[in-house]
């Protein structure tokens, strides 16, 4: 099998982790807002979800369409980045538990939580979306998806942040 194939599979790998992030997303969303949760932050959710589509399909155009060679010093480092990500991911959702989703929800009465990676870092999610959003495409030489998509994705998370921010602040108050 030849390494676009095997990138092939990794891009389906990941995009079936966010599919099922998305569950749990749905079925914590529902716990939040039975329990009073408010969401925050609305109108920029729908570019993250187009974003982050577009992560998965750019490396998997750019790798199919303009063939980049797969470079074994640079493939495999980034492959232990994206499995990083992926592990840090599933920690922050294991520590926020039900309060873990896509959204920025925030129930009140609920204390923020400061154990797991919550500990030494703020936003540990963002840390794994960042790492993920270079190392993926970097696996098999797709430059220009994880120029895009990281540059985009600063910007995004600009705005996202400081949403989240904002809410978490109402949170404490």
């Amino acid at each position: 099998m030849s390494s676009t194939w095997w990138f092939t599979l990794l891009v389906l790998a990941v995009a079936a982790e966010r599919l099922v992030e998305l569950v749990v997303a749905r079925r914590n969303l529902r716990w939040a807002v039975e329990q009073g949760g408010q969401e925050f932050g609305r109108e920029h959710f729908r570019w993250m979800v187009l974003l982050h589509v577009g992560l998965l399909v750019g490396s998997l155009l750019e790798v199919w369409l303009l063939q980049p060679p797969w470079l074994p010093w640079l493939g495999w480092p980034m492959l232990g980045l994206v499995l990083l990500a992926q592990a840090l991911r599933w920690w922050c959702i294991g520590t926020l538990g039900r309060q873990w989703n896509t959204r920025i929800v925030v129930i009140p009465g609920l204390p923020l939580v400061h154990s797991g990676p919550y500990r030494w870092i703020r936003h540990p999610n963002y840390v794994a979306v960042v790492i993920e959003g270079f190392a993926l495409p970097l696996v098999h030489t797709a430059w220009i998806t994880a120029a895009v998509f990281s540059s985009l994705n600063a910007l995004l998370l600009r705005t996202r942040i400081r949403a989240e921010n904002r809410a978490l602040a109402t949170a404490s108050t």
